[in-house]
């Protein structure tokens, strides 16, 4: 192979240094290095990427080609092969990473060999050649660290250090790709001329001149040189020739046959270890926590953790101070650090008296940001100050702009009626019939808008990593109805799942309890479901132990009932917003509040408050979140002594409720309000628009609040008998605070009956709050206006029908169909604007056919709300002149009834699902529809075509509202056949056997791992933790089949669990492996993070199956069926077997097993019977050998089976009493197991995932990891 093009640009390899050498190295190149003044593109780096990608891909090809053809190829070609998927996902995360704008931010190098290049480009490349590939994370932090003793990097740099990396790597690897498929093409030239020489493929060439002619012109390749040598050597004396030709060729090129043959060499094995550093350090690169190593190398980070907490922030917190120091740094054009060290300075300079301004993050992301910069001399942008007015005035401003919007939407529906030459009071009518649907529209538009402009707001968060520590001791309470035991159970158990989810720290769980309003101050049942509660908490106190500092950990604070004048009942006081206040009042130890006396000690110091609906779900890890945002510095609330409202920071806050992924059952109705923008208007996306623009949000009732702050904003503001709804007000004087980020889980109402009594009932809750809206109380206009855009969410609908009904009066056909679709836009495109923001793909990376789907359910899903909000227009227009009505005849006239409220499972509870339930419940619908009817009729029956459609739906809504109420199966479980079911208990029984057989005392009760049966038997007297569980579990299954009784599967249990706790273990783990006949750890020793986790399972399962069985350790008809199990298979073992006396017992037994007995003596005779007919089976099987021989083995095998599952029943007539409490050691002993078993040293915490296991021996985590999908992980 010949020289004709340019040889391919040589790896990036220099002198291997040492750590001290490198720090040395990076110095010197920091003082060297000089940038230019100002950021620009600089040289392109993505399309040389793009490039070495397409090298990449081809070299991948040519080698994947000679792999197919098996050719042989050098190690280097292997390593590419084998790794290129790795190649391949760097190649998309550098295309991912580093976004052209990101990109022009870089520092550019102003000279040099890589003169516009970043600055960080030529770091990257420096540290690669240095270490050939190698990347060592210590290395690599300490190279980073001398570099900035010199020059410090910007904060864009250092996370920059992972891309160029990549990218570094990806040059170096295409420039060794080049040279191996080049190579490899030199290779096959000196094949095919050795070919050609020796005549591997036809006559050899008569004058070796003759073919060595086309060589001669040009400088010959070493891998060409090298194969041909490697070819000629050793050969026939008529190629010697050629021999003597390469050896002056070689000559004139100033080198020998063996000094090529030697470098050549060395070049490969060179080659070989810098593609392997290379793909080693790529998948190192991908597991690396590169958040972490940049925290370590920041000297902004450094500066801002030598003073104040910034060290205990969550990283989401941490990096938003460092996005603020870049944006100031950027306008100041100071340099990074020195506006870190500014920050703190000015937050030292500000005392102890305010803890905000003690915090750095007060001046970088909090109120004295503005004055900082000013400080400072930041100069921001135009369209930065533009944003800022709009913000700093955000009241008048959303509001004008609101209004400004209502009514250009309102003048251009005019519009289309102006040409009916409509008199101006009738087109004042028209215009205050239209003004509440257009500002439906309106706040969608304005609310999309603001959005998109102002970026969302994420409040900072302290970590607490070790938990909630006792000075932010915080208590989850849950509000609810003691109705009845069922209740008290689901109950109990939500509130144990809540500890579960959040273990960590000083946090007690209790539940608030009432019992259902009733005309006496006690019923019947009061005591009796009380005591349940009790003994249910006290149950779990027990189980879980005491709270940190001591104390119960799980509480219930149970309030008695009280005469109420204004309901007419007995009930308690306030409902939920007097519960949580005497709750507030308990906390801080007043005793003249309606909780009853209780056994435990109220928890003192609680400083938050937790609360929850009943139905509410606390996912993992989301009270350490709430209260780490809560006890942040800037979020502590300041409360201004005039008003007493929370000014600054927030007293409370609300997390996003997010409906669950809908069950099995749920209905057509959940699904649809359960999407991205449900119907539902309560849960609406508007309190992201209040948190973004006026740093507040809306409380919604389940968040967090500081205790003190709370009772002292709101005490004495509401009068009792006067507040239903009454989170909203809350939320205005404790500046509610919405934490986007933070999430709990609450399903949608199934049924529309309970969503539109909810509604209903939320409805009456604001319309409560007219007298504060009105009155003068000291609230802001913004929450004066989140209160009136409740008011005038609620009369919605009536106003979308009455629009559309006074659009069909219209005098022309034109004019009433474009008012018909300005209404219907109004209603629609409401729930439309999201989906239409999803069509344009936000990533590059996604699948066409995936997104398409996608867009096209989200519009679906559109469609539908749209479509069920028409349909229950006429409905919702009832129910809502029905709850404003009752409401303003109850607030300023009767002055009762104020507080009426029925749970979402008692408003469930009542309701039909038959059709003629729904008409009757929704008659109103039928009303409505007929009144509107009546009207097209009466004044304009020409406008009939128009407005049919929508009477038929309204009067048909009762029926849709089933429909979509009904639940909806994903997948019905379709039940076994007989026949089916009895195949699988067979299947079962056969595997069942090969425990029954082989577990026993000379293995120390340990099941073996194998039996082969070819070539010869043999049993593996090995055994795992995973054999261990599954032999665990199996001896419980087969008690429950009947194939084994109670006792013996106790006996059998306890010999397994005897041994396991004298097996040596690691850390509570068990080994891999086991030897069963001396019960020693198999070498090398292995903890298997699979086999642990499989076993961890098993013994949960066991722990509750011995629970339970203890409490039903009797016979039954399992007993029975297991015998039977045992019989049909003597009976298929034995088939093609001729013995009529075989049959004739098998029918006996199969008539005994048919019927259960009633009686212990039932039992007896019964089992004594079988016993007799058993043994007479066995004998008849041995006649069987003696007669077909070993074809009768497995008939025998089963009838001694069956024999001995008669034996062992008959061993439980006798259960004694000390059967229960075995039972209870075993339940002890498997979670015990299960408890000491320490996880924790599986995991990696570098890459945050679990290791495949551990290497006892060299004391070090298997390289290899499980996803977070692995089932095992996740135990």
């Amino acid at each position: 192979m010949l020289h004709r093009t340019a040889p391919p640009e040589e790896p990036i390899r220099a002198e291997l240094f040492g750590i001290e050498r490198l720090e040395q190295h990076a110095e010197s190149l920091a003082a060297a290095q000089s940038v230019t003044p100002a950021s620009g593109t600089g040289r392109a780096l993505l399309s040389r990427v793009e490039d070495n990608g397409r090298v990449l891909r081809e070299a991948y090809r040519v080698v994947a080609r000679a792999i197919r053809e098996e050719r042989a190829i050098i190690p280097a070609a292997e390593w590419l092969a084998d790794n290129f998927h790795i190649v391949d996902e760097q190649l998309r995360e550098i295309r991912d990473d580093l976004p052209p704008g990101f990109y022009r931010e870089l520092p550019k190098l102003a000279d040099g060999p890589f003169a516009g290049s970043p600055r960080v480009y030529g770091l990257a490349w420096a540290f690669v050649a240095h270490t050939d590939s190698r990347l060592d994370p210590e290395m690599l932090r300490r190279f980073v660290r001398a570099y900035q003793r010199v020059q410090p990097l910007t904060i864009g740099e250092l996370w920059a250090v992972a891309i160029t990396l990549r990218i570094v790597l990806v040059e170096n690897l295409r420039r060794l790709a080049e040279t191996i498929v080049r190579g490899r093409v030199s290779r096959q030239a000196a094949d095919a001329l050795a070919d050609e020489l020796l005549g591997v493929r036809g006559p050899p060439s008569k004058r070796a001149s003759t073919a060595l002619q086309a060589f001669e012109d040009a400088r010959l390749t070493t891998a060409f040189a090298v194969q041909l040598v490697q070819r000629l050597r050793d050969q026939d004396p008529a190629v010697t020739p050629a021999l003597l030709w390469l050896d002056q060729r070689l000559a004139s090129q100033g080198t020998t046959a063996d000094d090529i043959v030697r470098v050549e060499h060395q070049r490969q094995a060179a080659m070989n270890v810098t593609v392997r550093n290379v793909i080693t350090s790529m998948r190192l690169m991908s597991a690396l926590d590169w958040a972490e190593l940049f925290e370590s190398i920041s000297l902004v980070d450094d500066a801002l953790r030598a003073d104040g907490p910034f060290g205990a922030m969550d990283f989401a917190t941490r990096d938003a101070y460092r996005h603020a120091i870049e944006e100031i740094a950027r306008g100041s054009g100071r340099a990074e650090l020195d506006v870190a060290r500014e920050a703190v300075a000015h937050a030292q300079r500000s005392g102890d008296a305010d803890r905000r301004r003690a915090d750095p993050g007060y001046y970088l992301v909090g109120n004295g940001r503005l004055a900082f910069e000013a400080a400072l001399g930041v100069r921001a942008t135009a369209g930065r100050r533009l944003l800022r007015a709009y913000v700093a005035a955000a009241t008048p401003g959303y509001l004008g702009s609101l209004a400004l919007l209502t009514a250009a939407i309102v003048a251009l529906a005019l519009l289309g009626a102006s040409a009916a030459t409509l008199a101006p009071a009738s087109l004042v009518l028209l215009a205050l019939a239209a003004l509440v649907p257009a500002s439906d529209l309106a706040i969608a538009l304005l609310n999309r808008s603001v959005t998109a402009l102002v970026a969302p707001a994420v409040l900072p968060r302290l970590e607490l990593r070790d938990g909630v520590p006792a000075s932010a001791r915080t208590l989850v309470a849950v509000p609810t109805l003691l109705t009845d035991r069922a209740v008290v159970d689901e109950q109990i158990e939500r509130l144990e799942v809540h500890y579960l989810a959040n273990p960590d720290g000083d946090v007690r769980f209790a539940l608030l309890s009432d019992w259902p309003d009733a005309p006496t101050e006690s019923l019947a049942d009061d005591a009796v479901t009380l005591e349940a509660a009790r003994a249910a908490i006290a149950r779990l106190n027990r189980q879980h132990g005491a709270a940190p500092g001591g104390g119960d950990r799980f509480l219930i604070l149970h309030r008695g009932r009280r005469w109420n004048e204004g309901e007419r009942t007995w009930m308690g006081w306030e409902r939920k917003r007097g519960k949580l206040h005497e709750l507030n009042r308990l906390l801080r130890g007043a005793t003249d509040t309606t909780f009853l006396a209780v056994s435990a000690t109220v928890p003192t110091e609680v400083r938050y408050v937790i609360t929850l609906d009943a139905d509410t779900r606390l996912p993992r890890g989301a009270v350490e979140r709430l209260v780490g945002t809560m006890a942040h510095p800037l979020n502590r609330p300041r409360i201004d002594p005039v008003t007493r409202r929370v000014v600054e920071g927030h007293a409370v806050l609300q997390p996003r409720i997010t409906p669950p992924l809908p069950g099995g059952e749920s209905s057509f109705f959940q699904r649809i309000s359960s999407g991205p923008s449900g119907i539902d208007p309560y849960a609406g996306a508007t309190s992201d628009v209040y948190q973004d623009l006026f740093g507040e949000g809306s409380y919604t009732g389940k968040g967090i609040y500081d205790v003190d702050a709370f009772e002292t904003v709101l005490a004495g503001r509401v009068p009792d008998n006067a507040m239903l709804s009454h989170d909203l007000f809350e939320g205005l004087f404790a500046r509610a605070g919405l934490v986007t980020d933070i999430e709990l889980f609450e399903h949608a109402p199934s049924h529309y009956g309970v969503a539109a009594a909810r509604q209903h009932r939320w409805a009456r809750g604001d319309w409560q709050l007219l007298p504060w809206i009105l009155g003068r109380t000291g609230i802001p206009s913004i929450a004066r206006w989140k209160m009136l855009d409740n008011l005038r969410r609620t009369v919605s609908a009536p106003a979308a029908l009455l629009a559309l009904v006074a659009g069909w009066m219209l005098p022309t056909g034109a004019a009433r169909g474009a008012w018909t679709a300005f209404v219907l836009a109004t209603v629609a495109l409401p729930v439309l604007l999201p989906a239409f923001s999803g069509v344009v793909p936000q990533r590059r990376d996604i699948s066409k056919r995936s997104h398409v789907r996608a867009v096209g359910r989200d519009l679906l899903l559109a469609v539908s709300q749209t479509a069920l909000t028409l349909t229950m227009l006429a409905y919702q227009t009832w129910l809502a002149a029905d709850a404003i009505g009752r409401t303003l005849v109850r607030v300023y006239i009767t002055r009762r009834r104020l507080l009426e409220w029925v749970t979402a499972a008692q408003a469930k509870a009542g309701l039909r699902m038959d059709l003629l339930g729904f008409y009757q419940r929704m008659s109103g619908a039928l009303l409505v529809a007929a009144l509107a009817a009546g009207v097209v009729t009466w004044l304009r029956p020409q406008a009939w075509p128009l407005a049919w459609p929508f009477v038929l739906f309204w009067v048909g809504s009762p029926m849709v509202a089933r429909w979509v109420s009904l639940p909806r199966y994903r997948a019905r479980t379709v039940p076994l056949t007989p026949a089916d079911a009895r195949a699988l208990r067979l299947v079962g029984r056969r595997t069942w056997r090969f425990f029954a057989t082989f577990v026993g005392a000379e293995d120390h009760a340990l099941p073996p791992d194998n039996f082969q049966e070819d070539p010869s038997p043999v049993v593996a007297h090995r055994t795992s933790p995973t054999n261990l569980g599954l032999y665990l579990l199996s001896t419980v299954t087969a008690r429950d089949f009947g194939w084994l009784g109670t006792v013996d599967a106790v006996e059998r249990l306890e010999a397994t669990l005897d041994t396991m706790q004298r097996l040596e273990r690691f850390r509570g783990h068990f080994y891999n492996w086991y030897g069963t006949r001396d019960c020693r750890p198999l070498e090398p020793r292995y903890v298997s993070s699979v086999d642990s986790g499989n076993l961890a399972g098993h013994l949960i399962a066991l722990g509750h199956a011995c629970r339970t069985l203890s409490e039903r350790p009797g016979l039954g008809p399992a007993a029975l069926a297991g015998i039977e199990d045992a019989a049909l298979l003597v009976a298929e073992s034995a088939r093609g077997l001729t013995e009529p006396r075989l049959d004739s017992a098998l029918a006996v037994i199969t008539a005994a097993v048919a019927a259960t007995p009633e009686t212990a003596a039932e039992w007896s005779a019964r089992l004594g019977e079988l016993a007799a007919r058993a043994q007479q089976l066995t004998d008849l099987a041995h006649a069987l050998i003696d007669t077909h021989g070993e074809r009768a083995q497995d008939v025998l095998a089963w009838a001694d089976a069956m024999r001995a599952t008669v034996a062992s029943h008959a061993r439980d007539l006798e259960l004694t009493q000390s059967l229960t409490g075995r039972l209870a050691r075993l339940a002890g002993i498997a979670e015990r197991l299960v408890a000491e078993t320490d996880f924790g040293c599986l995991f990696d915490s570098r890459r945050h995932l679990f290791s495949l296991g551990y290497r006892v021996g060299e004391g070090t985590l298997d390289p290899g990891c499980y996803d977070l999908l692995a089932s095992e992980a996740c135990l």
